[in-house]
């Protein structure tokens, strides 16, 4: 039996280490060992969430590659084209490295679409911070990680064009980065990861290696303590000039054909992709790791395998074909070094020169690594947390100033200051500027679609409620793409979490997975892949659970093999006299509220309910209404309420600044709401638009056919935001309050 520290350094238990003796029959070497770890850390193997992932619907209409097939998912868009796209995270290196952290999984999340054939067209961001009047540390992981998502992106010329950011206690030590990339591929380009074919070459592209990032996804699949910093040489480096060089050397030879499979050294590195391309073929493989370019002398073959310097790949080349594939890789100054071949049988074998470091067999690292049911308990906190009790909680003395403390909150306020440093507009995609819709617009060029994408979620309702939580993190995404006139077609999802250890951490998992999966049966949105982040905790205790789903959808225009002539509609209003009208059903939720937790400090009560059938009969109306052209604006109801989602759709465009007179008695008169339940409650499933008054009629037909809850607001116009008889502010003076709310800026 090893040394037990080792054991521990390397994520292994006594059990685990068992197991291993038992299938090498024999005591692993070192490399063996660290092999392992790595493949059977929960970064890797997702042993603790396997069983609860394969609940979620991964087929579907469209669906052209499977959650867990390859790298990343992909759907059919028409036109002969595929839309990638995949959500991942880096929340570990960022905590301890905020620039290189973020910069890094960027250029990971990239990769993971580029190794399909696709070309990279966009990034969004997740972002989630402690409270920025807290301590100096929360301005610097802030700053941090946003420099190094804007320098990665712009530099590779990837736009970052959509996102979230929200800010809560809960990250105060541990910040979460979560990075979604969608990319195009023509259907019949398609790459793969499998190796086949005994005698093909094995060959290493891109950077050299260093002992940057060593032991990632072990750092990833433990919690950050107050020794993390010693963890910095666990994140990587990265060189985005050089990403940008991979990228295209990588699309230009597997458009020859040259190429049978290909595999991002991404997380635990060479290991990673040699043993994942083998069984994924169900073959064997053999490396020498004395082939592999350094930029670091005396590095042990354990570091060699171990490492997760960026700008990495791997190929399975035709046999024949390696002199061509490196050629063409340095033209672009980048390594193509044979390294090995693809072997009959099912082995790893890692040579060291002539010495055989490691001989494991391949399903024992992947597909046959150790799963576990671990304990799940609900936890003990919810019992409290749920009462709330209205009766305790005071109205507002001016309901003015709540919602001037609503719109300058950091989760609220406008994230301008973010999105001005990322380059939104390379590419000439970007059909929709950053904070103008509910979700990012792209231009898919030469065909008749438009694409669209969103990220979501909200952990203060998973915290309260992860079944419900789960359900309205799918069913807001789904409202974000049918604001914009888009059907959702397919998801991804960033699952964060404390430490699966933990039974009340699994039950919290366990039950944002079910609620995931039963929304998006109900949407018809297949999920394609994502990623697991466990061990989110630091000395304060866990995160609250963040499941952060990506969605995509088509707004399609009928005019195929030409330029999309359709403007996707935007959440501004738009016109003095356009009739304000609201979609959905305003119920008495105050809990888990924006306003609750700013204006009375407290995270309590039960989420907004989540009617499904509700949400999608509301969808494929705002669908219908798109396609006709009936409506000018569309904005959804979600933190803050209805006041802020009205107050957003006065201030939206700086450029075009604009009021509104509204009377919100129609909303009450058979409700009898709070007001400020009326005005800052949460309740899903509301869309605020707009429209010319001689379409009101007919919308209200189209609604009343689907039953959908139509209530008339009110008139857009004027230079105040006048919500009679408890608000009049004027446009200004909301603007200038939301936009300074990121920078720290107070209301006057």
């Amino acid at each position: 039996m090893p040394d037990a520290a080792l054991l521990k350094k390397l994520n292994l238990t006594q059990d685990e280490y068992r197991s291993i003796v038992k299938i090498l029959g024999r005591a692993p070497t070192t490399t063996e060992l660290g092999i392992f770890s790595v493949q059977w850390s929960e970064h890797c193997a997702y042993k603790s969430s396997k069983i609860y992932l394969k609940t979620f619907p991964t087929r579907g209409k469209g669906v052209l590659i499977r959650a867990g097939e390859e790298n990343a998912g992909v759907i059919d868009i028409g036109d002969g084209l595929g839309v990638a796209f995949k959500i991942e995270s880096h929340n570990h290196p960022s905590a301890v490295e905020p620039h290189a952290g973020a910069a890094t999984g960027v250029g990971g999340i990239l990769r993971d679409i580029f190794t399909m054939g696709a070309r990279p067209i966009a990034l969004f961001d997740s972002l989630r911070f402690g409270p920025l009047n807290g301590s100096g540390r929360t301005r610097f992981l802030f700053g941090g990680v946003v420099k190094g998502i804007a320098d990665y992106g712009n530099a590779v010329g990837v736009p970052t064009i959509g996102g979230e950011i929200a800010f809560d206690e809960t990250y105060r030590e541990n910040p979460l980065v979560n990075v979604m990339c969608i990319g195009i591929v023509p259907r019949g380009s398609i790459a793969v990861a499998k190796a086949r074919g005994a005698g093909n070459p094995v060959v290493y592209v891109g950077s050299s290696t260093g002992r940057d990032g060593l032991g990632g996804a072990s750092f990833a699949s433990r919690e950050i303590t107050d020794g993390s910093e010693a963890d910095r040489p666990a994140v990587q480096i990265g060189d985005p000039f050089a990403e940008k060089c991979v990228l295209e050397a990588t699309l230009e030879v597997l458009a020859t054909g040259d190429v049978i499979a290909i595999q991002d050294m991404g997380a635990a590195g060479l290991t990673c992709s040699t043993c994942e391309t083998a069984s994924r073929g169900r073959c064997g493989i053999e490396i020498d790791v004395a082939k592999v370019p350094r930029r670091e002398e005396g590095m042990t073959p354990f570091e060699v395998m171990l490492s997760e310097s960026q700008e990495r790949m791997l190929l399975i080349v035709k046999r024949g074909r390696e002199a061509q594939v490196a050629r063409r890789f340095a033209k672009w100054g980048l390594h193509a070094v044979q390294i090995g071949r693809v072997k009959d049988g099912n082995l790893m074998r890692v040579k060291d020169g002539d010495q055989v470091v490691a001989e494991i067999p391949v399903g024992a690292l992947t597909h046959e690594a150790p799963v576990y049911r671990r304990p799940t308990r609900r936890p003990a906190y919810l019992s409290k947390a749920q009462r709330l009790s209205l009766r305790a909680v005071s109205q507002p003395r001016d309901y003015g100033e709540a919602l001037l403390a609503l719109l300058g909150a950091p989760t609220i306020a406008s994230k301008a200051l973010v999105f001005e440093q990322y380059d939104h507009m390379v590419q000439t995609n970007t059909v929709v500027l950053p904070g103008r819709a509910d979700a990012a617009v792209l231009r898919v060029k030469g065909t008749g679609a438009l694409l669209a994408a969103t990220t979501d979620a909200n952990a203060t309702y998973c915290y309260l409620d992860p079944y419900e939580g789960g359900k309205l993190a799918v069913a807001e995404a789904a409202r974000n793409l049918v604001c914009v006139g888009a059907k959702p077609l397919a998801v991804t999802d960033c699952l964060n979490f404390g430490n699966p250890e933990d039974p009340e951490v699994m039950w919290q998992f366990k039950e944002c997975v079910r609620g995931i999966a039963e929304a998006c049966r109900a949407f018809g949105t297949p999920v394609t892949g994502g990623n697991v982040s466990f061990y989110n905790e630091s000395p304060r205790g866990a995160i609250d659970p963040t499941p952060v789903i990506g969605m995509v959808g088509l707004i399609e225009c009928g005019m195929r093999n030409a330029e999309c002539g359709m403007q996707p509609i935007t959440a501004s209003f738009k016109q003095e006299g356009d009739a304000i009208l609201l979609f959905g059903e305003t119920r008495e939720e105050l809990g888990g509220s924006e306003y609750l937790k700013l204006i009375h400090h407290r995270k309590q009560g039960r989420p907004p309910a989540c009617d499904l059938p509700s949400e999608r009969r509301l969808g494929h109306l705002m669908l219908e209404l798109a396609h006709r052209g009936l409506i000018k604006s569309a904005h959804d109801c979600s933190e803050g309420g209805l006041a802020v989602a009205l107050a957003e759709c006065c201030i939206t465009e700086p450029e075009h600044l604009i009021g509104a007179a509204l009377d919100l008695s129609p909303v009450t008169c058979h409700l009898s709401l709070r007001p400020d339940a009326l005005l800052f409650g949460e309740s899903a499933g509301r869309i605020v638009v707009t429209c010319e008054r001689y379409h009101q009629e007919r919308i209200e037909a189209l609604a009343k056919r689907v039953r959908v809850p139509l209530t008339t607001l009110g008139r857009v116009g004027g230079t105040r935001l006048v919500i009679r008889p408890r608000i009049d502010l004027t446009v200004e003076q909301l603007s200038r309050v939301w936009r300074a709310g990121l920078a720290g800026g107070a209301h006057a």
